[in-house]
């Protein structure tokens, strides 16, 4: 969430950093609001001293046996007109709010221009995409003999979804237990294992709501009537951790990791990549997380994307990494980076991870702060969430990347240990 002080005090300044991200319209709103509320503090503060000062005069003449009913009358005009004002501004400060949760992050200035992805910027790329002897298939049908089932899952729920047979469910799951141990073992992050379902409170402290409502599964206690959301990443639950905390500056930065299913409804994206397992409805991914002071994001933000590329580095996969343009930031986004990783059977690059650094945006929005080492008044912290990785989109690229001419798969070498030294992934013997 943005400070309201710098609205108020750069209007103009906020209005052209959001023009190619969106939010700029809501400014102007927000200026007059903010002016709104502080006639009305100010109006309420005067009557209240003027009421003070009454009551003590009241006070004096009830001591002296003077005769006080018109200014005790006059005092009881005075807390009507109070009464009104304080419920008039918290009327005021709930419209401020509800814009406020609308405006998205600043782009940094370092944020290269433009509209969309295809104006994004690409930083650098790591390996050359494989010489393929033959014509490479895309996952989908080079995963459905070896236990990739896609018509059964729309049976049991709707498109989108997967079913994943014998070896290729193993590989899923050495996939997630690679990047975990990696992670943990090799890059500093500790595990957690966290809800999956989560109140609106804490959708709104982190960003999904009210932006994201229409991309997200919910449901609702018969008993209570009350709404939980479906995670659409652990990075909700994650950074809501420590909402409301004034976290020790010693012990930042903190960097979390959990590997969970993820949930999205995907509206709006109908027809779009509706082959394979590339859009899922639920898909697992190890997300990572860190709180740090803002002086330190932009740091931070680097080593969070070199650890997503060592996941693939270790995998043998090539990718490049892309600097997101303005009008692709996202959000909560003050900078970011989204790596993608080659697919032989599309022929292209196509993401894999997104590493964002949200600033004290983020912490500001969750309540999330940090006392200085020394003294000093309490700050907000620093955000940042990334993939490391989507886990489905990372099997997908084993598949493309390693796949035979005879159809099966040839497993990583860094993912053997997980599957008990197998070096092929061959077709299924039930599908």
């Amino acid at each position: 969430m943005l400070d309201l002080r710098l609205i108020r005090e750069q209007p103009a300044a906020v209005e052209r950093a959001l023009a190619g991200k969106g939010g700029a319209e809501l400014v102007k709103q927000i200026v007059e609001l903010d002016a709104e509320r502080r006639r009305v503090i100010r109006e309420a503060e005067e009557l209240k001293a003027l009421r003070n000062k009454l009551s003590e005069q009241v006070a004096k003449g009830k001591r002296e046996g003077a005769d006080v009913s018109g200014q005790v009358e006059h005092s009881r005009s005075f807390a009507d007109r109070i009464k009104a004002l304080d419920a008039e501004l918290k009327q005021v400060e709930a419209r401020i709010e509800a814009l406020l949760v609308q405006i998205p992050n600043l782009p940094h200035p370092s944020v290269p221009p433009g509209r969309g992805e295809d104006d994004n910027v690409e930083v650098r790329h790591w390996s050359e995409p494989r010489t393929f002897g033959f014509q490479p298939k895309p996952h989908e049908e080079v995963g459905a003999p070896l236990g990739l089932d896609l018509e059964r899952a729309a049976k049991m729920a709707k498109a989108r979804f997967a079913v994943l047979w014998g070896g290729m469910a193993r590989l899923e799951r050495a996939v997630a237990q690679f990047m975990l141990d990696l992670h943990t073992r090799e890059h500093g992050y500790t595990e957690l294992w966290v809800p999956h379902l989560v109140n609106g409170d804490t959708m709104l402290k982190t960003g999904q709501l009210p932006k994201f409502e229409e991309q997200l599964f919910k449901t609702v206690e018969a008993d209570e009537g009350r709404t939980l959301y479906l995670i659409p990443t652990s990075e909700v639950a994650l950074t809501a951790l420590h909402a409301g905390e004034v976290l020790p500056e010693a012990t930042l930065p903190r960097r979390y990791t959990a590997l969970t299913p993820c949930y999205r409804r995907e509206a709006g994206t109908y027809g779009k990549d509706m082959k394979g397992i590339y859009r899922q409805h639920q898909f697992d991914k190890v997300e990572l997380v860190k709180l740090t002071t803002p002086a330190k994001a932009s740091d931070e933000l680097e080593s969070m994307v070199g650890n997503a590329e060592t996941v693939l580095q270790r995998l043998e996969l090539p990718y490049r990494v892309v600097e997101r343009c303005v009008g692709d930031l996202g959000f909560s986004a003050a900078k970011g980076y989204d790596i993608e990783v080659w697919l032989p059977g599309q022929n292209r690059y196509r993401e894999i991870s997104s590493c964002s650094n949200y600033d004290a945006f983020g912490g500001r929005r969750a309540e999330i702060r940090y006392r200085p080492e020394g003294g000093g008044r309490v700050e907000y912290c620093a955000t940042l969430n990334g993939s490391g990785l989507a886990v489905g989109r990372t099997v997908m690229a084993v598949l493309e990347n390693y796949q035979e001419a005879d159809g099966a798969v040839t497993i990583p070498p860094a993912l053997r240990p997980y599957m008990d030294g197998l070096e092929r992934l061959t077709r299924a013997s039930v599908v």
